[in-house]
């Protein structure tokens, strides 16, 4: 079966809605994550949203949130970490970083982020989890919430750029991420979608 990415540029609408919770009660959704880990271990990834491949469902599977991109790249690297209807319980402090994604293809955005971010979720075997994200791995974890919310990473953007891989490596060469506060409350900013 080929996986088929949605993308801005067809799929904005559909990537836009906001994704159904998951009963844990039907054993479907193991098929649905089979679908996700397969496409996530062949694709060049920090993490991906379930919607982002035609599944409307609140699951987000994490590969790699770590700043190393020598993982991003190692095809082999993988965390393999599913979170089933994930809900942000908690967001404290603040970071900043240029993002990009799979499904919003060459445009990229500066976007604040909580530095840490308490999750509420289940596993891929229905076991219920409460745990705390930090740096890196919030910004991640928030940018897939967000998708499950309809929210693009460009809606929140200080600044959008269009821009390649290479573009953007570079700018994150000059722009490293960046951590703003670690205490205080987050403040979410406003939706502008564009």
């Amino acid at each position: 079966m080929e996986i088929i990415r949605k993308t801005i540029d067809k799929d904005e609408k559909y990537l836009r809605q906001i994704s159904v919770p998951v009963n844990l009660e039907d054993n479907t959704y193991k098929e649905d994550i089979k679908v996700l880990e397969e496409f996530c271990s062949k694709t060049k990834c920090f993490a991906f949203a379930a919607v982002q491949i035609g599944i409307p469902k609140r699951m987000v599977y994490l590969k790699n949130t770590t700043l190393d991109m020598e993982n991003y790249d190692n095809p082999d690297y993988n965390e393999s970490k599913i979170l089933i209807n994930p809900e942000i319980i908690s967001r404290i402090g603040q970071t900043k970083s240029l993002e990009a994604c799979l499904s919003c293809l060459d445009y990229a955005g500066v976007v604040s982020r909580p530095y840490k971010i308490t999750v509420h979720y289940y596993d891929e075997n229905g076991k219920e989890h409460k745990d705390t994200f930090e740096g890196f791995e919030a910004t991640v974890l928030s940018h897939e919430i967000d998708h499950l919310d309809g929210i693009l990473h460009m809606d929140i953007a200080e600044k959008v750029f269009k821009m390649n891989l290479e573009e953007r490596k570079a700018y994150r060469e000059k722009h490293p991420y960046e951590i703003i506060s670690k205490t205080g409350e987050y403040k979410i900013p406003e939706i502008n979608r564009r």
